[in-house]
């Protein structure tokens, strides 16, 4: 399974200084020389943020941007001691997922579908937005519409990956919100595991038992999950398939 879902141009490799003021890190280039980079991921990003990691950034020529750069990748060791690049940009994750969607590779879930727009407003007063609102085709056999909430994965403990890695009050007024819709619309939860070592994904409840305990209720009550796993490289991102539950 080696479908090429994005490329770009190939990142800029350093090692990590430090991270702090959640938006920020210092990064040491090859050259030896330190920039700052911009920090989408504003979580803890648990077991990923050792000193001296490799990472690696993107560059921006937006003259309206105060940083150029942005952290985009970070390499952890797996319990076999092999060297894993995690995808820590979270506004990263959505593209993935669209161009998942595009390909056709979660059809045998959700069907044939005509349309995909973002960023819909939904829930409670409109005051959510859904992250992807899809219509299907005629010939899907199920109607309705389909609601996709993504949430980027980068926590993992032995082989699973878990979400969330903090208490996530956002994240439990989602799940709420994906339950209210069904079953009028289906509702979907897609964990975008940005690592490749993941074999399964469930919850962190250890980080937010109020997310697991609400993820069980809308699961009950129809909330579907699939859990997409991608491969990160230096200039493209792979796909690694669909993750069973755990």
């Amino acid at each position: 399974m080696n479908d090429r879902i994005i490329e770009f141009d190939p990142l800029i490799e350093g090692v990590l200084i430090k991270r702090y003021k959640r938006f920020l890190a210092d990064i040491k280039l090859e050259s030896g020389k330190v920039v700052t980079a911009h920090c989408a991921n504003t979580g803890p990003m648990k077991g990923l943020l050792s000193e001296e990691a490799k990472v690696r950034i993107s560059v921006s020529s937006s003259p309206t941007r105060k940083l150029p750069f942005t952290l985009e990748q970070i390499c952890v060791l797996n319990t076999k001691n092999e060297e894993v690049w995690v995808g820590i940009n979270t506004l990263f994750a959505n593209k993935l997922i669209k161009k998942v969607i595009e390909k056709n590779l979660l059809n045998e879930i959700i069907g044939e579908i005509e349309t995909i727009k973002s960023e819909i407003p939904y829930g409670k007063d409109k005051k959510s937005r859904i992250d992807f609102f899809l219509t299907t085709k005629s010939s899907n056999p199920d109607k309705r519409n389909i609601y996709i909430e993504v949430k980027n994965t980068t926590w993992i403990k032995e082989n699973v990956a878990l979400f969330p890695d903090t208490v996530t009050k956002r994240g439990q007024k989602h799940l709420k919100e994906l339950k209210e819709l069904i079953p009028e619309s289906k509702s979907i939860l897609v964990p975008c595991i940005t690592r490749k070592d993941a074999e399964f994904f469930t919850t962190g409840d250890d980080a937010d038992p109020i997310y697991g305990k609400l993820f069980r209720e809308s699961s009950r009550a129809g909330m579907i999950t699939i859990p997409c796993s991608f491969v990160f490289h230096k200039d493209h991102v792979t796909w690694n398939g669909i993750k069973p539950l755990k």
